[in-house]
């Protein structure tokens, strides 16, 4: 297994549109003074250079975490790429491939048409993956004359530690915009840093589709926001538009999992939307900007027809058809827009059923059924015996989030301020929405002592953080979604105007000036804070030196390429697979992107290898997909990571129907298997075994079988 070891020695203000006309130094004609523009051009100036410098200052800090965790630039090849673990290793392999083309021509097309990744098959990587990043970054590094001084591996993670930048100024942009103050976007960067353990894990995940996307993620909501804010002027419309597209589509292009984050975006639009807190116009633009990107990316992954069958564009096309169907949906009273609204969504569900199931069954689209079963497990819809789902259900990161991570984000009060705000917000949104669908704006001149307001931007914020957050609470790998933004809505409702402002009018302290002071004393406070108490931890944390140590795993590859002809075939675990394919280059017969119902089957076949099966059965098996060589796991035959009904082997008996290992219950229909488990019979070395399988190589993690090639 792959672990870590102690390294031994000798290896202000600014101006913003929507501030308060009573904040705003401002002539009688109309026009801004001088010295105010002045102040603006100056304040701006500095939040963009502070924005920048947190940027490049968090890069610099993931990457030297990365070197000082594996000691990189010192130890070799490939110990580097075995550091790429599980499905990274996959990622890196196709840039490690195009790189080592005889040309960009020829790389492209082995990727177009590849036989390595799936034994006796032929894909497109490029239909089947989200590659592309690595496509552009391998012809980037070839044309550029960059050879002689930076190895490829590096050219690849500075740029994934780049992108770190983008995402911080993203974060740190959008806070601004919603604050109108830049030291919120400070602030916001400050948690992202301090709370590192939960916002993001690209220093040890670095190849991860997630590290690609969602730094686009971030910018395009920085772009949303400042869409939805008032006055715009058309031009500057136009541009934010742009900006919008092209931010989805790189989110797109870059992670398979783009259309159930821009669903649960393009649920939020459409809430507000219903609740006439967000213009019609620019939330329309935003649907259509979403089914281009991801129409867009479908073209250039070869018609892919996950994404052709993807909910969020049956969603996005019932909400449009839905709109021409009930166009009076705003007007009228509570009781009459409240009946409008049930209706309204009522029709778009069912719309978006029916195109959805319409759409697969033309396309005999089965590529995500695993995300839908797994679902329907995860929230009580029954009991499943489906090996796939369960392979889910057990894994940590699809669990719910744990507990001790409130714990932590507690310790930098991000979660406090997080709550206070949410709070906050929550009540406002409830009583706009109420004026909004009662239709009595009136209200807001009449009782201009309790006016609440909530800009659009806000609104969106809002509704946008609560629904990443239930997906975080229920499932933990997504939690750097919610996170991140929680930064970046804490910060914003500390430095907002209209926060405090209205917190001061509901005790009767308010006053312009006492609102500023607060404004401004509380973020800077909560700022010296975070700086005394996690500042000597981060100098520690960049102190710390640690080497990569993996020998078992190395002394096995190197067995592999000593050993083995280049055309061998290897089955195994998906996640070992995906390190043979980038350290040796041999053939897989399984892999860890498991968006595809025929690899998922094949997968579940491989498998049997730590099933209760006959050597005959498995042998049939594995030469069915050309195998040649075997791999067992110790860690896997044997494991221990995981409780009674979770580990691989209980999940494979359940599906054959056979009782599982050790002391607990079974269901009733689960009968005894005729056959030992596999794994741990083959290596007694019993003659029924050593007539189709042949041990090659053996240590203490390993065990490779050459398999028999019986006529």
């Amino acid at each position: 297994m792959t672990t870590v070891r102690q390294r031994r020695v000798g290896k202000g203000t600014e101006g913003a549109e929507d501030q308060p006309s009573e904040e705003t130094n401002v002539k009688p004609d109309g026009k801004i003074p001088s010295g105010g523009k002045l102040w603006n051009i100056l304040s701006i100036t500095v939040g963009g250079i502070v924005a920048v410098s947190l940027g490049l200052l968090t890069s610099v800090y993931v990457a030297t975490l990365h070197e000082n965790d594996l000691w990189f630039s010192n130890i070799k090849e490939v110990e580097r790429e075995i550091s790429f673990r599980t499905e990274c290793g996959l990622y890196y392999s196709y840039y490690k491939q195009m790189i080592q083309a005889a040309s960009i021509q020829q790389g492209l097309h082995g990727l177009v048409y590849d036989n390595k990744t799936e034994s006796v098959r032929t894909i497109n990587i490029l239909e089947r993956m989200n590659v592309y990043q690595e496509v552009f970054l391998s012809i980037l590094y070839r044309i550029l004359p960059i050879q002689q001084y930076l190895e490829p591996v590096y050219f690849y993670i500075y740029t994934l530690f780049g992108l770190q930048a983008v995402y911080v100024i993203a974060l740190y942009v959008t806070s601004w915009l919603l604050s109108g103050t830049w030291l919120s976007g400070l602030l916001a960067a400050c948690w992202y840093i301090t709370n590192r353990v939960d916002t993001t894990r690209v220093e040890f995940t670095i190849p991860l589709r997630e590290n690609w996307a969602l730094p686009f993620f971030a910018v395009q909501i920085a772009a949303i926001t400042y869409l939805l804010r008032t006055h715009l002027q058309p031009v500057q419309e136009r541009l934010t538009l742009m900006a919008i597209f092209i931010a989805t589509f790189l989110f797109s292009l870059t992670w398979q999992f783009n259309q159930f984050m821009m669903l649960i975006q393009a649920l939020a639009l459409f809430i507000l939307d219903c609740l006439d807190m967000l213009p019609t116009a620019k939330v329309t633009w935003l649907y259509i900007i979403q089914i281009s990107g991801l129409l867009l990316v479908c073209v250039l992954q070869f018609f892919n027809s996950m994404i052709l069958g993807s909910l969020l564009i049956s969603f996005n096309a019932s909400v449009l058809i839905a709109r021409t169907i009930q166009k009076n949906l705003k007007k009228g009273g509570l009781l009459n827009r409240l009946g409008k609204l049930i209706l309204h969504v009522l029709l778009v569900l069912c719309l978006t059923l029916l195109i959805n199931k319409f759409v697969k069954k033309i396309l005999n689209l089965e590529s995500d059924e695993h995300i839908f079963k797994f679902l329907k497990a995860k929230f009580g819809f029954g009991a499943t015996r489906d090996f796939d789902a369960n392979l889910y259900l057990c894994e940590e990161a699809f669990g719910l989030l744990p507990l001790n991570t409130f714990s932590r984000l507690s310790d930098t009060l991000l979660f406090y301020v997080y709550i206070f705000v949410l709070f906050l917000m929550a009540v406002a949104a409830v009583i706009v929405a109420f004026r909004n669908l009662s239709g009595s704006n009136q209200v807001m001149v009449k009782m201009e002592e309790c006016t609440i307001t909530l800009k659009p931007d806000a609104a969106y914020s809002l509704v946008h953080t609560v629904l990443f957050g239930c997906l975080a609470l229920s499932t933990m790998r997504m939690k750097y979604l919610w996170t991140s933004h929680m930064c970046v809505f804490a910060s914003f409702g500390l430095c907002s105007t209209e926060v405090w402002k209205l917190i001061l009018k509901c005790v009767h302290l308010y006053t312009s000036q006492r609102a500023q002071v607060i404004k401004y004393s509380i973020p800077i406070i909560t700022l010296l804070y975070i700086s005394y108490k996690f500042w000597p931890g981060i100098m520690d944390e960049l102190s710390e030196l640690r080497e990569f140590y993996d020998p078992d795993t190395v002394e096995l590859m190197n067995w592999i390429k000593s050993n083995t002809p280049n055309t061998a075939v290897f089955a195994g675990s998906m996640q070992l697979l995906a390190g043979v394919k980038l350290c040796t280059g041999r053939t897989l017969t399984n892999h860890p992107h498991y968006e595809d119902k025929n690899l998922r089957e094949r997968t579940k076949q491989i498998y049997q290898i730590y099933a209760k099966r006959s050597p005959e059965d498995v042998h049939g098996i594995l030469r069915s997909f050309g195998t040649d060589y075997v791999i067992l796991e110790d860690s896997i035959c044997y494991e221990r990571r995981h409780s009674r009904g979770c580990r691989l082997r209980d999940l494979l008996d359940v599906a054959n129907g056979h009782i599982m290992d050790g002391l607990g219950e079974n269901e009733p229909d689960l009968k005894p298997s005729l056959y030992p488990r596999f794994c741990e019979e083959v290596k007694k070395n019993l003659p029924s075994y050593t007539t189709h399988f042949t041990r090659v190589f053996q240590n203490k993690t390993f065990h490779v079988y050459k398999l028999a090639k019986h006529k």
